[in-house]
């Protein structure tokens, strides 16, 4: 996945990390277990006549093996399907263990693997470290697949006290240690994870600073430029109409020489929050495109539709002007409307030349007035 396809939203980036970390470091780990119990049956007493239990052990790890590899997180992307991802993941992480402790207490237990019980054992201790560091994001589940690779194990050592005393005490204060040790990790995983969010969050107001007007709170330039020629790529792709609306505040210079720049400014936002009022669908988008020239794109409207709103906002803005500090201000608009047509524009900006020349004729007829681009 690439920096563009990681999920912004704190959920769910928190969970695609969570399945991004489980997938890295569970990869191999079957590998590790498949191995062991080779050399788990091969170095037993006599080999050969534990070839049916060496055969299925070998298999049912290799099909662990196998499902680890080929549950792969790919194509999901909403918290849902993450979490149902993790949770099936760790269902083959605890079968595992369980499988392992099963064999481990199997070596200890039956004189057949005299010769190898050292070998399960020293196997159990990797499985149970590389649990600790490598899995302590989840620590309930972590602590449960410890339990499930240690527990079988220790139950075997204290069936035979006498025997294997010292190996029981050794072992369950390693046990002891790994618990504390994964408590430690699993503060630190969170308190990672935790910065991550802090630095996705201040990476989202960054990116969100530098697409928006600091004084309209609309989109500026820079959004338009990389909204504008997707939307019309869409609108190819999709056979669906897209409108644009160009608007010039008439007579801006005016304002800011009769009140001043602080009244200019309050008439930019003013003017902004009645496009606000008008424009409101979800899928419109409202631009502040340099100085006192604003946009409008609407997706999924055509020409006659467009030409509605833009012409109520155009009476409503002449009928009622804007309110600057409790005064009334009256203002007019220039406007020009067209809707995307793959006949006459041979990419977005063909398109975007269209309308702003109709924005150029309302103007230069007289301004406050609606014109529609050329077809």
């Amino acid at each position: 996945m690439t920096d563009a396809e990681v999920p912004r939203q704190p959920n769910t980036f928190a969970l695609w990390r969570e399945v991004d970390d489980t997938r890295i470091r569970t990869r191999l780990g079957g590998i590790f277990y498949l191995l062991a119990w080779l050399l788990t049956w091969a170095f037993s007493t006599e080999p050969g006549s534990l070839m049916f239990i060496g055969l299925l052990g070998s298999i049912l790890f290799a099909g662990l093996l196998a499902a680890r590899l080929l549950h792969r997180p790919d194509g999901i992307d909403s918290p849902e399907q993450l979490q149902r991802w993790l949770d099936r993941h760790w269902g083959l992480i605890l079968l595992t263990s369980l499988c392992w402790g099963q064999a481990h207490a199997l070596a200890l237990y039956s004189d057949a693997y005299a010769g190898s019980q050292m070998i399960a054992t020293l196997a159990t201790v990797a499985f149970a470290t590389a649990m600790t560091f490598n899995f302590a994001m989840r620590r309930g589940r972590a602590l449960l697949a410890l339990a499930l690779l240690y527990l079988p194990g220790l139950a075997v050592m204290a069936l035979h006290w006498q025997q294997m005393h010292a190996m029981l005490i050794t072992l369950t204060f390693y046990l002891g240690y790994l618990v504390l040790v994964l408590g430690r990790n699993h503060r630190e995983y969170r308190a990672t994870l935790n910065l991550e969010l802090k630095l996705l969050e201040q990476q989202s107001q960054l990116d969100l600073l530098s697409r928006t007007d600091s004084l309209t709170q609309l989109g500026n330039r820079y959004q338009f430029n990389n909204l504008f020629p997707s939307l019309v790529a869409n609108a190819v792709r999709q056979g669906e109409p897209l409108a644009l609306v160009l608007m010039d505040i008439d007579f801006f210079k005016q304002v800011n020489d009769e009140h001043g720049h602080t009244a200019g400014d309050l008439c930019l936002s003013a003017f902004a929050e009645q496009m606000r009022k008008v424009f409101r669908r979800d899928g419109d988008a409202l631009l502040r495109l340099g100085g006192e020239e604003f946009g409008v794109l609407l997706p999924g409207t055509t020409l006659a539709q467009a030409w509605d709103l833009a012409e109520h906002f155009r009476q409503v803005l002449e009928t009622e002007g804007l309110l600057l500090a409790g005064q009334r201000l009256e203002l007019t608009t220039s406007l020009g409307v067209g809707c995307f047509s793959s006949r006459h524009d041979d990419d977005a900006d063909a398109f975007f030349k269209r309308v702003d020349g109709a924005l150029y004729r309302a103007k230069r007829e007289g301004r406050n007035r609606l014109v529609a681009a050329d077809h």
